[in-house]
């Protein structure tokens, strides 16, 4: 597959060029003004070509719950969350397909989707985000979410010496069906790569991060987790260990340029050391971080210490949104109050590159994607510079990074294949997923979770919030 994009607008060191863009067999071959053209031409003229963004961490399923869950910390909101799951696969496979589509029209060509699983039916809910995928043409990279402890295990005990339930699947069953999902679905020639994913350090015993070790080593594949998210994780982690969580982690050997760590909320310096030693990525989740009221991440300490940081929606509870241009936004602008250096402040420029080179090297796969450069995957999108939103005319990235684009992305290509043309996804009839996504749901107005109602106090004494009961 072959063509042309012409005199698009390209970001370089001293501003903007106008320049071609030449794909051969799914690859960038040239980049430079007045190429002869190759296969099918493509107009870029008043069209800003940028590579496309990772949208690094999210929870495709979630989606069936955006907007309805309240404001609850996530120790708490994840309880609800969980008590209303979907439990059919077709839920999964239709919101994954939504998952796509918000991402691509917000400038996004990959999505990590740390995939909850219905229980029972743990291979059948990974495949019906595989198919979804594989129609729709993203990059995918699907982390089954797992674990082997019980939710109440994920807050601290305090002095309650609470007993825990046993969880649905043992540690060993859980790494058995992690194999099979490896061997049944990784196929990065076709867009699906599998992860290995434990929720996090509340939920996981060491047993199943070794596992989890030795299965991504086995197998050449990335790791991802949640990792301290919120100051009642930091307390859990103190209790569990005796240090910090990222100091164990580091200890196991679960950190490693191939991993990627999404919220890292709750690190102090000596954690971001490591971090930056052991070459692991962070993802940063603003928006949900603020919605769980979870806090803010230290990312200007991050960047300084030589941290690679990327970007990611969360889920569509955490997050009511896959808006990836706007999660680039908040978390860029967010730590203009965090540090009064302002030359410390994260430009749109740095925003671009963490949102995509980023986000690729969080993925192992920098050499084949993140940027516009010879030899990479065509994994780009084409912004029309004419949209309402991005006028009138002064610097086309920050229009974008700074402003509220609507209706910006013109085209998308995934690996050489243009998936939207024209502001429109061509892949699938986005209106017949509209209607399904509609039919399937109903207006929903306040709802009670027997599970925050079991552990709130719990939550609100170990705390120490005014009100235990």
């Amino acid at each position: 597959m072959s063509f042309t994009i012409q005199n698009a607008l390209i970001p370089v060191e001293s501003g903007y060029e106008t320049a071609d863009v030449q794909v051969v067999d799914n690859c960038i071959s040239a980049i430079a003004p007045n190429l002869e053209p190759a296969g099918r031409v493509i107009d870029g003229k008043n069209k800003l070509l940028l590579p496309g963004f990772v949208n690094a961490h999210t929870h495709s399923s979630e989606m069936w719950q955006r907007g309805i869950i309240p404001p609850l910390p996530l120790e708490l909101w994840i309880a609800e969350l969980y008590d209303f799951t979907p439990l059919e696969p077709e839920q999964v496979y239709l919101s994954a397909l939504g998952t796509a589509v918000e991402t691509w029209l917000s400038g996004g060509t990959s999505v990590v989707d740390h995939l909850v699983l219905i229980p029972g039916q743990e291979l059948e809910t990974i495949a019906a985000a595989v198919r979804a995928y594989q129609e729709i043409g993203i990059r995918a990279f699907i982390g089954p979410l797992i674990q082997d402890e019980s939710l109440t295990a994920g807050m601290p005990a305090g002095d309650s010496g609470i007993e825990h339930a046993a969880y649905i699947r043992s540690t060993k069953a859980t790494l058995e069906l992690m194999e099979t999902a490896i061997k049944q679905f990784h196929n990065p020639e076709k867009g699906v790569n599998m992860l290995l994913a434990p929720t996090g350090i509340q939920l996981c015993s060491d047993a199943l991060f070794e596992g989890c070790i030795e299965l991504s080593d086995r197998y050449n594949l990335c790791r991802h987790a949640h990792l301290l998210e919120t100051p009642a994780q930091k307390q859990l982690a103190h209790e569990k260990y005796g240090c910090s969580a990222v100091e164990h982690l580091q200890e196991i050997g679960y950190l490693s340029p191939r991993t990627s760590l999404a919220h890292c909320v709750w690190l102090d310096d000596s954690d971001i050391a490591i971090m930056a030693e052991t070459g692991a990525t962070v993802v940063h989740n603003p928006l949900s971080n603020l919605r769980l009221g979870s806090g803010i991440a230290p990312i200007l300490k991050y960047r300084q210490a030589g941290v690679n940081v990327s970007f990611g929606c969360d889920g569509a509870a955490s997050n009511d949104s896959q808006d990836l241009l706007e999660a680039i936004k908040i978390g860029s602008i967010l730590h203009n109050i965090t540090d009064l250096d302002y030359r410390q402040w994260i430009t749109p420029r740095q925003s671009v590159e963490m949102a995509s080179l980023g986000g690729a090297k969080g993925l192992n796969a920098a050499d084949e994607m993140g940027s516009l450069t010879v030899g990479k995957k065509a994994d780009f999108v084409l912004y029309d510079l004419t949209s309402l939103s991005l006028l009138p005319r002064t610097d086309p990235i920050g229009l974008l990074i700074l402003g509220r684009p609507t209706n910006a992305v013109d085209s998308v290509w995934v690996n050489g294949k243009q998936i939207v043309a024209e502001g429109k996804v061509t892949t699938i009839d986005v209106d017949a997923l509209r209607r399904k996504l509609f039919d399937r749901s109903e207006w929903t107005g306040k709802r009670q979770s027997q599970t925050v109602s079991e552990i709130e106090a719990h939550y609100r004494k170990v705390m120490n919030l005014q009100g235990y009961s």
